[in-house]
Formats: C-alpha cells, structure tokens, sequence
C-alpha cells in the first residue's frame, strides 16, 4: 500500500494493465509525446511506443469513432476525452454505436472500450471544462458507467473497466486529480462493477454520493456529528449498474437520505437514486421523513470566480441532513 493521488492511480494502472497485456492501448487529445494534459499518461507513449500510445486529432467523434474499430479488430483501447464537456461532440459514436453494438449483434460482438474522462468543477477552470453530465451517459442502456472517489478505487475500477467486454465510462474528479490523496494497493487489485461501498458508518441519515462529491459528504458528516447527528455515508462507485442492495440496507437502518449531485438539479442522477428508492418497497417503507437533493442550480456552469456559489458544500449537505433529521 503507497500513498498517490487519484492522477498518479490512473497513470500506474494504465501502465500496469498496458504491461500485462499487449492488447492494451491508449488515444486521445495529447496522451502521446505530452503525456495529457493532466499527466494522467506521461511516460507510457515513452515505455511501450507510439503503436499503443498515440495522439489523436481534436475531433471527440473521431477518437471514439477510431476506439469502436480497434476494439472490434481485437484490440483493448482506452480512449481519453480531455473534458467531460467536451464528450457532447462524440455522443453519436458513443450513444448510437458504442453502447449499442453488443445488442445489435445479437451478442456476438463486444466492444472492451473504456473511456476515461474527468469532469467536475472546484479548478476555476474555463467554460465547458467543469460540466457533470453524467446523467447523460447513464441514459444510454449498454453502457455501464463508474465513477471513483479515491486512488483506490481508481485502480480498482479502472481495472475492472478495461477487462469488462462491455463499454464502461470511467468519470474521474478533476478536483480530485490531485488533491484527494489515499492509500492504493499494488499489484494485481480490482474492484467490482456495480458493488457500493460504506464509505462512513452512521444511524441517524444517509448521504449517498459518488466522485468527488463522496469527500464533500464525509465533511459534511463530521460537521453533523458535532451536533449530535450520526450520518452514514454510501459511495455509489458505479452508477449503472447501481448496487440497490447496498443503498436500501443503508436506507433501512437510518431511515434518512440526502443524496448529493455536483452538476444542476433537473433530470440529474440524483432523481434516478431518489426513484429507485420509492420504487423498492423495503426502501420506501423504511423512510421517516422525505428525501432530500443538494445539486447545483439549474443554469449554465459559471465563470470561475463564481463557482464556489454554484458548487455543492459541505456546508449545504449539512444543512440537507438537518433538515430531513427535524422533519
């Protein structure tokens, strides 16, 4: 076990898989000579070669489009989009055909892609580099989606994502590239698709939460245990498929839930959490008081020095808890 941030987790777990098998392979906006615009691939196109590690034009469709037919020639890309943003130009290859090829073959053809890509804001970064679409991606049926919230599970999921036969979008924080630091195991570690984990142990409400906002949920906790609330954290880690059965034995022992959302209210993942609950009989049924959503406001994400207004805090997930536990 070593001490990394989530970006070097990325970086060693690309090399390690990229090692153990020569089918592994990696594109993307300025992976190659560069090493990404984040480091997350500095050092590969030097170790294993510009055959398995190389630049592609700024054109998203095309380096999904380029993914899809390597991967139907026997190859294992992962293809890297440098902004979540900036997956809306690729959605054709990715809704239309990446998702859909498996079903459309009637199973004879699976397509091992990962796509890896972060979002999230927190970085003052520039318009169209903060957006968290997730809920558009978790709309597409073939397509499993994760999103990790420590070094860990980062190895642990990317891993798991590059051996799946299926697609599988890796959501990274970018707030958390290097400021979530943790301990990850080395070698040979995977964790599995579609499993939640207990992130904090808690009775009296439930905060469900995925990627970065998993830290803010933690913070959160800690604040509300000072007044006298014990709040139990659930990190989803996979959004689909999402472990239910985790989240109800949460619901069933705290009979309260915030769920937590960075990107804008209406129509986010959030609303597909809260659904499933009510939709499950031992969730719904285990409920003291109504759930609760902390998302970002429905408007376009702002210029940088106005982001902290848009963000969610830990400050207003407390507030949330508070006010489904005086319900």
């Amino acid at each position: 076990m070593r001490e990394v941030t989530i970006v070097e987790a990325v970086r060693e777990t690309l090399a390690y898989e990229m090692a153990r098998d020569e089918r592994v392979m990696v594109l993307g906006e300025d992976v190659g000579k560069t090493g990404g615009v984040f480091r997350a691939t500095d050092g590969l196109y030097e170790t294993f070669g510009r055959d398995r590690v190389f630049d592609a034009p700024l054109a998203e469709s095309a380096i999904i489009g380029s993914a899809i037919g390597l991967a139907v020639s026997g190859m294992i890309p992962i293809a890297e989009i440098q902004f979540m943003g900036f997956t809306h130009n690729a959605m054709n290859q990715i809704a239309e055909h990446l998702a859909r090829m498996r079903y459309r073959s009637w199973g004879s053809m699976p397509l091992p892609v990962t796509i890896r890509t972060p979002y999230g804001g927190g970085v003052r970064a520039p318009e169209m580099h903060s957006d968290a679409f997730e809920a558009f991606f978790t709309h597409c049926p073939g397509l499993k989606v994760v999103a990790p919230a420590t070094p860990a599970d980062t190895k642990g999921l990317l891993l798991s994502a590059i051996r799946d036969p299926d697609p599988v979008m890796v959501l990274e924080p970018l707030r958390g590239y290097r400021l979530i630091k943790g301990e990850m195991p080395d070698g040979e570690y995977t964790v599995p698709i579609g499993k939640a984990h207990v992130a904090r142990e808690g009775a009296d409400c439930t905060i469900i939460a995925w990627s970065a906002q998993v830290e803010v949920a933690k913070r959160a906790a800690e604040e509300a245990d000072k007044q006298g609330v014990s709040v139990e954290v659930v990190d989803l880690r996979t959004l689909v498929p999402m472990d239910m059965e985790t989240v109800c034995e949460s619901v069933a022992k705290t009979g309260r839930v915030v769920v937590l959302q960075e990107a804008n209210k209406t129509s986010g993942f959030a609303a597909e959490v809260i659904a499933s609950i009510h939709e499950d009989d031992d969730c719904f049924y285990a409920l003291k008081a109504p759930m609760v959503r902390v998302c970002g406001p429905d408007t376009p994400y702002p210029v940088q020095y106005f982001e902290e207004e848009y963000l969610v805090t830990p400050d207003k997930a407390l507030r949330a808890v508070l006010k489904t536990v005086n319900a």
